[in-house]
């Protein structure tokens, strides 16, 4: 079987047996054919299913590497092979799948978005605190970026979690793995305050009086993460601004602040709730940029001077 039989037995696979869209049967078209043309460009093989061994197949991916493509692009590529070389494989028209051998280069990491101290401040002011929907939006900006909460935890967090004696919030975390959390004194007042008071002003347009989740919307039912980044998106329409703001980029905050000001990495691990200490050291590269900055703006010799006449 010549390459374009086992393309064209390949592609109709995916159409009819896999039911894959048209867009997606075209792109794994356009990966094989790729590949295809640079086998016979650098003459390594007869055809696709000639390959003897793994070489050919890790130099395309340094190809690849060299034409500066992302890694994303490449992992995607490489997906579309492995699943060609797995086909035929199966239909007994090559004996290895050499792709299987092969990794993709690892993306990197991004930086997280964060917000600035001074939009946080600014999104604070925003809220009625004399109100019950104003109060109840102080206390999710408090929860997320004072305790670093993902917004599935600050949504599920109910009132028996809180510990206002003892200045703590147990958080149920990610594969059930519970963490405990440490407020801050306003921000336990605050929440104290609305739970006494507002928050049973909400519960009482529901139907469910026995609800003990924290955090309740407009109808009295709890919140999701949905109704949260809407909030969020109202609270910055009402400064006037128009900058995105996710609940994750207050956890990123929370972290990074925390970093800044001089807490160890394993005590923000512990809050954040990261199983390995890789996770949370992305954090590290943002306040490193922070000293860096701090550094050439500070040190004599760091400073910018104009070039000589």
């Amino acid at each position: 079987m010549n390459d374009e039989e086992a393309i064209a037995k390949f592609l109709d696979y995916l159409a009819n047996i896999k039911n894959y869209s048209s867009h997606t049967v075209i792109s794994y078209h356009k990966d094989i054919n790729e590949f295809k043309d640079f086998i016979h460009q650098e003459r390594m093989a007869a055809g696709l299913s000639q390959i003897r061994n793994n070489r050919i197949c890790k130099n395309y991916i340094s190809y690849l590497s060299s034409q500066n493509l992302a890694s994303t692009s490449i992992s995607r590529k490489l997906s579309s092979l492995r699943s060609f070389y797995d086909f035929l494989l199966k239909n007994g028209d090559v004996k290895t799948n050499f792709f299987d051998e092969v990794e993709a280069p690892k993306a990197p990491k991004r930086l997280p978005k964060m917000i600035k101290e001074n939009e946080i401040d600014m999104l604070f002011s925003i809220c009625d605190q004399n109100t019950p929907l104003g109060l109840r939006n102080y206390c999710i900006i408090e929860v997320l970026y004072g305790c670093g909460l993902r917004v599935s935890e600050l949504c599920n967090l109910e009132i028996k979690d809180i510990d206002f004696n003892e200045y703590t919030i147990l958080v149920h975390g990610k594969g059930s793995k519970d963490r405990v959390v440490i407020m801050y004194e306003q921000m336990a007042d605050d929440l104290r305050r609305y739970i006494s008071t507002f928050r049973l002003d909400l519960l009482y347009l529901s139907k469910d009086q026995k609800n003990r989740t924290v955090f309740l919307n407009k109808n009295g039912t709890s919140l999701t993460p949905r109704g949260v980044r809407v909030i969020l998106n109202k609270l910055i329409a009402d400064c006037g601004e128009s900058f995105h703001l996710s609940p994750h980029m207050l956890r990123h905050s929370f972290a990074t602040a925390l970093l800044n000001r001089g807490a160890d990495l394993r005590s923000v691990q512990e809050l954040l709730g990261h199983e390995n200490l890789s996770t949370t050291q992305i954090y590290t590269h943002v306040t490193f940029e922070n000293v860096k900055k701090s550094y050439e703006l500070s040190h004599p010799r760091a400073q910018k001077k104009d070039p000589k006449p």
